[in-house]
C-alpha cells in the first residue's frame, strides 16, 4: 500500500483499534499464480506472537485454505516458503468534495480514508480442542454487545462436532503491518476543519471521518 508519510499510522493500539472495529477483512493469497480472496470475519490476539496474531476459519469447500502450506513451504518435496498472505481491514471512509475548500481554494476531489492491511503466513489450526475454543472465542465476541448474548452452549454437540469438519480454521502470526489514515493532514488546519464540518452533515461514514479527522488536528 503507498503510505506517504502525512498519513502514515503507526501507533500499534491505533491500528488495534481500527482492526477490531472493523474486524471483516479480505483475506488475499496467490500461491498459485492467480489471486484468490475471501471475505472473513477475523480476531486480533495480541497474546500471539510480537505483533500479535489473526485467527480465522473459513469453509473447507473453499479452496483458498489449500494455499496456506505451499506459503509455509509445507508443501510437497520440502519447498521454500513461496510468499506472504494479505488481509485487508476497511475503515471509515468518504468522498471528498472540492467545493468543501471554500470558494478561494483550487482542489481536485479526492477520497479519504482508513485502512489497515496486515501480512503474514496462514497455518491451519487442526486440533479439535483449538477449532472449538476458537469458535467460542469469536462467537462471544460477536455477541458481547448483546442483551442476551447467544452461545454454541445452546446446540447440540453433535452438530457442533459436524460444523467443525465443515470449516477450517487457521492464524496468521503478524509480520508487518501498514497502516495508512488518509485525513487531509497535508492541507491547511482550517481546510481540514472546513472538511470535517462537510463531513458532519452527511451519512453515518461521513460522521465516523470526520471525528477521526477531528481527533488528528488535536493530536
Amino acid at each position: 500500500m503507498y503510505v506517504p508519510d502525512a498519513f502514515a499510522l503507526s501507533d500499534p493500539e491505533e491500528i488495534g483499534k481500527i482492526i477490531r472495529s472493523h474486524d471483516f477483512g479480505l483475506l488475499v493469497t496467490a500461491a498459485g499464480g492467480a489471486p484468490a480472496a475471501t471475505h472473513l470475519p477475523f480476531l486480533l490476539d495480541d497474546s500471539g506472537g510480537p505483533q500479535g496474531r489473526l485467527l480465522g476459519h473459513m469453509a473447507r469447500p473453499n479452496r483458498q485454505w489449500r494455499n496456506f502450506d505451499a506459503l509455509n513451504g509445507d508443501g510437497e518435496g520440502g519447498a521454500e516458503a513461496i510468499g506472504e498472505a494479505l488481509v485487508v481491514f476497511q475503515g471509515p471512509h468518504s468522498y471528498i468534495s472540492p467545493a468543501w475548500y471554500g470558494p478561494e481554494a483550487s482542489a481536485v476531489p479526492t477520497w479519504n480514508y482508513v485502512a489497515v492491511h496486515v501480512y503474514g503466513r496462514p497455518r491451519i489450526i487442526r486440533e479439535a480442542d483449538q477449532v472449538l475454543a476458537l469458535l467460542r472465542r469469536m462467537v462471544e465476541t460477536q455477541e458481547a454487545g448483546f442483551e442476551v448474548p447467544w452461545s454454541l452452549d445452546s446446540l447440540d454437540s453433535g452438530f457442533v462436532e459436524a460444523l467443525m469438519r465443515g470449516i477450517v480454521c487457521f492464524e496468521i502470526p503478524i509480520d508487518r503491518i501498514e497502516a495508512k489514515a488518509k485525513l487531509s493532514q497535508n492541507k491547511d488546519p482550517g481546510i481540514q476543519r472546513s472538511l470535517a464540518a462537510a463531513l458532519s452533515d452527511g451519512d453515518e461514514m461521513g460522521r465516523k471521518l470526520a471525528k477521526l479527522m477531528e481527533k488528528a488536528l488535536m493530536a
